[in-house]
């Protein structure tokens, strides 16, 4: 028995799903064996669940998503080294209700990017979602040592509102370091850096951006590509139209102009985690998140655990707080059949307040259901 689901956000991490989880199926089957595999897609909870797989949990001290200074985490095995982008300028460094849509800024994702770099690696996955900015990855690479400056060679105001006054961006100064490692793009998302799918129209809302907010992100953005074909060459535009571009307000764009290869999170993280050896070993896998719907099947991590399961011939069952798909979709997805929370808990605020009892009483039901 394989437990390789993702966290169920807002109420237990990748972590506490697979303790919950085996727990109840030991109720079930008390002699039952079970191997925990925590994953992740690249966005919040992509460290923890590399430190769950055996990698070195290390700390350092970087800028958030406003400036203001915080303990951020990234992990080490080996050569490799996982980043996750939102431990230093994801929506959760953010104060309670608050947003900073034009103005947050990735620096403390490019601080974390160095600390791996100091680390010595040669491979560094660079988990991008969850993040509190629209800045196209300016902030990043201005802290890996990239010049954004304005008319007055002056440098432009961090986030995305400020690349609207951009007039030279100079890449010169980048940590040389950078061309000696492989950067690999996690993300469960190809949008292109802007337009109609881009990072301001599609995730600006999300970060509290207005109508307007979100126009004018798109203009800078747009603003700030060009100006970057000046710098680079015409290699920006491609760039900035290539899928994943568009992934965490943008930082997928700064992640490719550092030369990042874009790969399907999940899957970037299948590898690291060495879940094709753990999947070998198992009869049944269960996977699973928060709400299983239609952004499931798009790249999500129980649909990559699922379609690695089925093409290994394993079956698949999921947990998950929230079900909002048919059986149909499910099952074209590699999955025999969903446990959501509210088949045992009807009441939703309860699902979320006491998710852990609740899952382990449906774990209760798969162990009476595929093991008895």
């Amino acid at each position: 028995m394989l437990v390789a689901a993702d966290k169920f956000k807002g109420s237990l991490t990748a972590v506490e799903v697979a303790e919950r989880v085996t727990a109840g199926l030991r109720r079930a089957v008390p002699d039952v064996e079970v191997e925990t595999l925590p994953v992740a897609d690249g966005g919040d909870g992509t460290v923890d669940a590399a430190v769950a797989a055996g990698f070195e949990r290390r700390e350092t001290r970087v800028a958030g998503p406003l400036g203001h200074e915080v303990t951020a985490a990234f992990a080490v095995r080996g050569d490799t080294a996982v980043v996750e982008m939102a431990e230093a300028s994801g929506l959760q460094r953010l104060p309670a209700g608050v947003f900073a849509p034009l103005t947050a800024s990735t620096y403390g994702s490019g601080e974390l990017l160095r600390a791996a770099l100091d680390a010595g690696v040669r491979t560094i996955v660079f988990g991008v979602g969850g993040s509190a900015t629209t800045d196209g990855g300016a902030g990043m690479l201005s802290a890996l040592g990239a010049r954004f400056l304005d008319e007055d060679g002056e440098p432009v105001a961090p986030g995305g509102g400020g690349l609207a006054e951009l007039a030279r961006a100079d890449l010169s100064g980048l940590d040389p370091r950078l061309s000696a490692v492989e950067l690999v793009l996690a993300s469960d998302v190809d949008n292109p850096l802007t337009g109609p799918k881009g990072a301001p129209a599609v995730y600006g809302p999300q970060k509290g951006a207005s109508p307007d907010d979100v126009e004018a992100l798109d203009s800078a953005l747009a603003h700030y590509a060009k100006v970057l074909e000046g710098a680079v060459g015409p290699e920006a535009a491609r760039y900035a139209a290539a899928p994943g571009a568009g992934a965490a307000g943008g930082i997928g764009f700064g992640a490719l102009l550092l030369g990042a290869r874009f790969r399907a999170g999940i899957e970037v993280m299948l590898d690291v985690l060495g879940f094709a050896p753990a999947l070998e070993r198992a009869e049944l896998v269960i996977t699973g998140e928060g709400s299983l719907d239609e952004q499931t099947l798009h790249g999500k991590a129980p649909a990559g655990v699922a379609a690695a399961a089925r093409a290994a011939g394993k079956e698949v069952v999921a947990v998950c707080g929230r079900l909002a798909l048919p059986p149909q979709a499910l099952g074209r997805a590699g999955i025999r059949r969903a446990y959501p929370l509210t088949d045992v808990e009807p009441d939703v605020a309860t699902c979320i307040s006491d998710a852990g009892p609740i899952l382990e009483r449906v774990a209760e039901r798969i162990g009476r259901d595929f093991l008895t």
